[in-house]
């Protein structure tokens, strides 16, 4: 072929390809509840019909994420055709509250959470506890046929996440964990167009969460009727050693302390881990990860009559995956500066807005030929009502929620391994098959658990 044929046959291909992303593009813009379509679920046993009504039980109703989800569910339920049937808190206070803003009965009110999934006018919990709760709440849930939505982190530690994955698959009911920025568009826009194989290679992502607490982050307000008589703190415990005294720190400043988080990593890491793996278009297991937290500043010690912290102000990871791409994600308490979320391919480049709402392509200097710069904006943004209703969309259709459990266990084992190179100051290797982390000798590394 002549250089003149192959030139017009690269333009041709460059239009073509182009074209193609300005009409998907739009597509996102006014569909924005498309699903990937990487991994399969079975149908709901639960919910039949477009048109049957989901009643929901919320387990967990504190004041940061629980009390959030059911005003929103309550305030969406004529859009979503639910219903709020139930809440379970350990907290008589979060109980009243749940009773009068979902106008519940004192019969739908509960203290132990088997008592609530044993109720079969439930069909689907979303699950709003602290950590250590994730995995044993889930995995009764599931088990009692329920369809679940489970904030992040999926579990407290990589042994409860890999038994959670089980049930799911076993049970085949719905699941979603709660990192929204997974139903922002502009990550499924990035995995289409690096899956199209027109930017070349994935070879590296850069994600951020970085803010700035003076008085030390996750120091809540402790409120005077955190009680011995007001809450019932052994089945708060749930797994955690049982010789914990009742703590009212302990109760509303949890993700300070490793028994029940692994703090940055637990609470902000995931809003970002999930959108860049599924940003790739194919979320793998990770083959190495190097994690380094520090606690330098004590942010803590600047307000009076608080308690230290053990887990880090500020965290870096770094994952490598079998395929080559590699995550480096940054998460700061200590200082707001973030630099931006950005994919590298051999070819170019993508820019993500804060919340998954636009993307600029940039093509590598040595490949502007093939590749025109583009900018897309008008897409889906990061959105907790959304994410709630690809759930609820999900359970009724069968398809694939946007955080669903493929993606989910792979970014858990992720975080798990994190948090064993960063304690055991080494770094990690995963083995898939045999779901065991080890140091470079081949030496297995922790695993850590309750009590440890």
């Amino acid at each position: 072929m002549d250089q003149n044929a192959q030139a017009s046959t690269s333009g041709l291909a460059r239009r073509d390809f182009l074209k193609k992303t300005a009409t998907v593009a739009a597509a996102f813009a006014t569909a924005p509840m498309l699903r990937p379509t990487v991994y399969g679920q079975a149908p709901s046993a639960n919910v039949t019909g477009a048109n049957n009504k989901i009643a929901v039980g919320i387990i967990g109703v504190s004041e940061h994420i629980g009390k959030d989800h059911l005003m929103g569910i309550r305030d969406k339920s004529g859009d979503n055709n639910t219903v709020i049937a139930a809440a379970c808190d350990v907290y008589s206070k979060r109980r009243d509250w749940a009773k009068k803003e979902a106008n519940l009965k004192d019969s739908d009110l509960y203290v132990d959470y088997h008592k609530l999934l044993e109720n079969k006018d439930i069909d689907a919990v979303l699950i709003a506890t602290h950590d250590p709760l994730h995995a044993p709440i889930t995995i009764a849930a599931l088990e009692a046929g329920k369809h679940v939505y489970c904030e992040k982190p999926m579990t407290r530690y990589l042994d409860d996440a890999f038994k959670v994955y089980d049930t799911v698959k076993k049970t085949g009911k719905v699941f979603q964990v709660g990192s929204q920025g997974c139903s922002a568009m502009g990550w499924h826009k990035c995995a289409e167009l690096i899956k199209s194989g027109k930017l070349g290679q994935l070879v590296w992502a850069q994600g951020f969460y970085c803010r700035n607490s003076p008085g030390g982050e996750w120091n809540y307000p402790i409120e005077d009727e955190c009680k011995p008589e007001n809450v019932d703190w052994a089945k708060w415990l749930g797994p955690v050693k049982k010789d914990q005294p009742f703590s009212p720190e302990d109760f509303h400043r949890w993700r300070k302390y490793f028994r029940y988080c692994a703090g940055p990593l637990g609470d902000l890491v995931p809003h970002r881990l999930h959108p860049l793996m599924l940003a790739s278009g194919n979320p793998e297991f990770p083959s190495r990860v190097v994690c380094i937290g520090t606690l330098s500043v004590h942010a803590d010690a600047t307000t009076a009559g608080v308690p230290p912290r053990e887990t880090p102000e500020h965290v870096q990871l770094l994952a490598e995956f079998p395929s080559g791409y590699m995550i480096t994600i940054t998460v700061s308490t200590v200082n707001a500066k973030s630099p931006g979320f950005v994919l590298y391919t051999h070819k170019a480049s993508l820019e993500v807005g804060t919340s998954g709402e636009s993307i600029k392509l940039l093509p590598e200097r040595d490949f502007a030929e093939d590749i025109d710069p583009d900018t897309i904006n008008g897409l889906q943004a990061e959105d907790l009502r959304v994410h709630e209703k690809n759930w609820f969309d999900c359970i009724r259709s069968g398809k694939t929620t946007n955080a669903n459990i493929e993606l989910a266990i792979r970014v858990q084992t992720v975080l798990s391994l994190a948090e064993l190179s960063d304690r055991f100051k080494t770094a990690c290797m995963f083995d898939e098959k045999t779901r065991k982390a080890t140091d470079a000798s081949g030496k297995e590394v922790g695993p850590l658990t309750y009590g440890a």
